[in-house]
């Protein structure tokens, strides 16, 4: 296939992707250190050589050496004669570094606006009540017309319903317990770091589907190493990703080729607690993204991390080893044989515990969708370095990338934070006039209180919290439609 994506040799032949069909998603399974990594480096290779931008996340780190050649090497040689790979070449990759803490890539942000309400909840962990609380909070900013930026915008917005409740009716009548949990909440995202992902100026997404001068597409790489480390986070900024792209681009039907590979690595926290009816709207972003020209391939451990509804739909199959020591990991392998279409010259349950490192059983959809007989494949080599850039590597690519000029300042526009500052502080210089101007005309009963009013309340909590480490932003538009319908 001389436009298809070589992923290995099998005792049949070379085994290919066909990028006709590669919108119609895919799975890379298999155990920790079976060598789903090097497939997915080899996936990404070959989307980039047909010009497809690809978008993935790097767990450990170990993808960012794909913008650099790879090594000679006797065992790649070896290899490379195996497979029968006549123009296998070592190169390495245009690449685009993204980080969401702006240490190891350009900047990633979002706005709270545009994540949402349910996003939002879910990044925080909140219960139903709070969710509900949140969801005020935006419909209260809606209706105000004012931005929700980031975490400042977010908090000050929570205080102000929480301190002026009476005042604003029934409609935005809030419990102050459950405002004090949300800014706990808010807290502690912002001690993980929360602070860095919301703000401007927010990420396009049209800059993740670019092309290098050579007409490769452009491989983005997300830092996720230490983004790992909160999974809710990492699930939810990804799944904004997928919901905005979703929301963002043109029907196309089915093309010659995606115009966008998105590989969603430790696919299992996606869907890990997941309420059902955001399930629902992911089966629905999967189903339907295809048709956009998105091809999304989940990399998890074992087909039966991901709900049954979305298996049903990935259409490409990389298997690599998996351990049946326990009932529990016999059940994952007969799992992931049953999801293969069966070859009579292979047993498939035997062969996924039998596999090497670099081999893999393989099934791709053939002309008109058909999914292939599953077949056991040595995968081929990368041709870009397995392994990390170096800091040096990786500032020589930023220091070419425009989009790091373009993000790398934050910019802190007016937006909600600032608009019920002035207005709280109006509100109070109105009270304080009109005392004054009672007591000027001798009139009784004003005497200065010592209980504090909703407005001085108010400041003096912002206060407290702009003096803080709150006082800053956290990251960019989330959900769209995922979550309008």
């Amino acid at each position: 296939m001389d436009n298809g994506i070589l992923i290995g040799g099998a005792p049949g032949g070379q085994v290919f992707l066909n990028p006709r069909y590669a919108n119609r998603h895919g799975l890379v399974a298999g155990a920790t250190g079976t060598g789903k990594t090097v497939t997915l480096q080899c996936l990404a290779e070959g989307f980039s050589d047909l010009g497809v931008p690809v978008f993935l996340a790097d767990i450990k780190g170990d993808m960012s050496g794909v913008s650099q050649p790879g090594k000679p090497h006797p065992k790649v040689d070896e290899r490379v004669q195996k497979i029968g790979m006549q123009h296998y070449h070592q190169r390495g990759y245009p690449v685009a570094y993204w980080d969401l803490f702006g240490k190891k890539g350009t900047p990633v942000r979002s706005t709270i606006s545009e994540m949402g309400p349910q996003l939002i909840s879910r990044m925080l962990d909140l219960n139903e009540t709070q969710e509900s609380v949140i969801t005020l909070v935006f419909e209260f900013a809606d209706d105000e017309g004012m931005l929700l930026v980031d975490l400042k915008d977010l908090r000050t917005t929570l205080e102000y319903l929480g301190n002026n409740s009476k005042e604003l009716g029934t409609g935005f009548g809030v419990s102050r317990a459950s405002v004090n949990a949300i800014l706990r909440r808010l807290l502690m995202l912002e001690r993980e770091g929360g602070d860095q992902f919301f703000g401007e100026p927010a990420l396009q997404l049209q800059d993740f589907m670019r092309t290098g001068l050579d007409g490769r597409g452009i491989i983005n790489i997300l830092a996720a190493d230490t983004l790992i480390m909160n999974p809710r986070v990492y699930s939810t900024f990804l799944l904004w990703l997928l919901s905005e792209l979703f929301e963002d681009l043109p029907e196309l039907g089915d093309p010659e080729q995606p115009v966008l590979v998105f590989f969603f690595d430790e696919a299992h926290l996606l869907f890990r607690d997941t309420p059902r009816a955001l399930l629902e709207k992911i089966e629905q972003v999967v189903r339907l993204i295809r048709s956009k020209g998105v091809g999304i391939y989940f990399i998890s451990q074992s087909p039966g991390d991901i709900p049954d509804s979305v298996l049903a739909q990935l259409g490409n199959r990389v298997q690599h080893a998996l351990r049946a020591y326990t009932p529990k990991e016999q059940k994952a392998v007969k799992v992931a044989a049953q999801s293969f279409r069966t070859n009579p010259d292979l047993d498939t349950v035997t062969a996924i515990t039998e596999l090497g490192v670099g081999e893999a059983l393989v099934s791709t959809l053939q002309d008109k969708g058909v999914p292939a007989p599953v077949q056991r494949v040595l995968v081929r080599p990368p041709c870009s370095r397995m392994g990390e850039a170096t800091p040096a590597e990786r500032q020589a690519v930023l220091a070419r990338d425009l989009n790091q000029q373009r993000y790398v300042t934050p910019v802190d526009p007016r937006s909600a934070h600032e608009i019920l500052l002035e207005r709280t502080a109006a509100r109070q210089k109105q009270a304080q006039e009109a005392e004054l101007a009672e007591r000027a005309a001798g009139k009784p009963g004003s005497r200065s209180s010592n209980r504090q009013s909703a407005g001085e309340a108010f400041l003096k909590s912002v206060a407290r919290a702009a003096g803080s480490s709150l006082g800053r932003k956290l990251f960019r538009g989330i959900l769209g439609s995922l979550l309008k319908s």
